[in-house]
């Protein structure tokens, strides 16, 4: 069943804040194999000029992923997920992730395209200091493998 087109272009409010800590930043760097100081040192972090430690760049899509479960699991998008695979991931930051940050994201609609039985899910996650600072904007495509009854027609 492919994905509702109506769902291009709809934007969705500011998420609940997400207060970025140093051990969240620590268990991250950890998990991705990051071993900058500057993921876990505050007095490293100064002296290269950010006020607190910095999260390595992926950091961003823990804030991108929690967005995206406002459409992902609506059932009016007609979305399986069993059937969806990561197609791509891309980040523009304006500024890095510090220690004591309350971001927000809103995210949107950018294309839902079918291609050869596949949909493809396109989401913008722009994510801001609760003040509207801009920190990164995080662009993903998911794909929704069609089965193969949707690839033959």
């Amino acid at each position: 069943m492919p994905l509702d087109p109506s769902f291009i272009g709809r934007s969705y409010p500011p998420s609940a804040p997400y207060e970025v800590s140093r051990e969240k930043i620590r268990e991250f760097a950890d998990a991705v194999g990051e071993t900058s100081p500057a993921h876990r040192d505050p007095e490293f972090a100064r002296a290269a000029g950010h006020p607190d430690v910095i999260a390595p760049p992926t950091f961003a899509i823990v804030l991108s992923m929690r967005a995206q479960e406002i459409v992902v699991s609506d059932p009016a998008l007609g979305l399986d997920y069993t059937r969806v695979v990561h197609g791509d991931q891309t980040f523009v930051h304006h500024r890095p992730v510090r220690a004591g940050d309350r971001l927000v994201v809103q995210l949107h609609v950018d294309s839902i395209i079918t291609r050869m039985g596949n949909d493809l899910l396109s989401l913008r996650a722009e994510i801001t200091t609760e003040d509207g600072e801009a920190v990164s904007t995080a662009k993903s495509t998911l794909v929704v493998r069609g089965t193969d009854q949707e690839a033959a027609e």
